[in-house]
């Protein structure tokens, strides 16, 4: 069956989840691995195992996003991060609440398979974040959308602009402020490949930098 949905990997530095994580996907995605300045294997592995490599040099998640966005063909997108933390399989829900028109965007809710998934910082922040928006504009959902499903071309119109870590929370306000039908469904969460470290939630230090940039999108 060819491919039905293409699926946006942003990586930096994730040949060692990518080895695992890529033959898992299945055969319905097309994936395309953003390399966004990695200084491993991460292009030559993605290569390697089928997927096709987008080279975005400009540091940022939204700037990895955004190239695989401009490199889809596909009508229906998938954003998954690529460091073997969510299962692939798990999008299929997501995929058809959209394709069947049940939501214009449908995103992943992490649940952690295990104690310590998740540091406290991380949530914490998280959870701040999506309950100013609850209260600010109605948002109806819990996490921060790291899997989601959307049509390419209505991405492409709301015109998301962070270019760093404030991405994801731009285009729930924005989908939000849409009308658009937001569809939020529970997503296993699991530990990240052995030998990669979250920009993120790897840190505190790397908590608050993407915290700066959630209030500098919703400021």
């Amino acid at each position: 069956m060819p491919p039905t949905c293409d699926l946006i990997l942003p990586c930096r530095d994730e040949a060692a989840a990518l080895r695992d994580l890529l033959p898992r996907i299945p055969a319905e995605y097309a994936v395309i691995v953003v390399d966004n300045g990695s200084r491993d294997a991460t292009a030559e592995v993605a290569l390697r195992l089928g997927a096709r490599v987008v080279p975005e040099p400009a540091p940022g998640y939204g700037a990895a996003v955004h190239a695989g966005l401009l490199a889809a063909t596909s009508d229906l997108v998938a954003v998954m991060d690529g460091d073997g933390s969510f299962d692939p399989a798990e999008l299929g829900t997501l995929v058809a609440d959209v394709a069947e028109g049940r939501a214009d965007l449908a995103v992943g809710r992490r649940r952690p398979v295990t104690a310590g998934v998740w540091p406290w910082h991380a949530r914490l922040g998280n959870a701040l974040v999506l309950a100013w928006l609850r209260r600010r504009i109605g948002l109806a959902v819990h996490d921060i959308a790291p899997m989601r499903v959307v049509r390419r071309a209505d991405l492409l119109a709301l015109d998301v602009r962070d270019r760093r870590f404030g991405y994801p929370v731009e285009l729930l306000q924005k989908a939000t402020d849409a009308g658009w039908r937001v569809v939020e469904r529970d997503v296993s969460y699991h530990p990240r490949a052995e030998g990669t470290r979250s920009k993120v939630s790897g840190s505190v230090r790397g908590t608050t930098r993407a915290a700066r940039d959630f209030w500098r999108v919703l400021s």
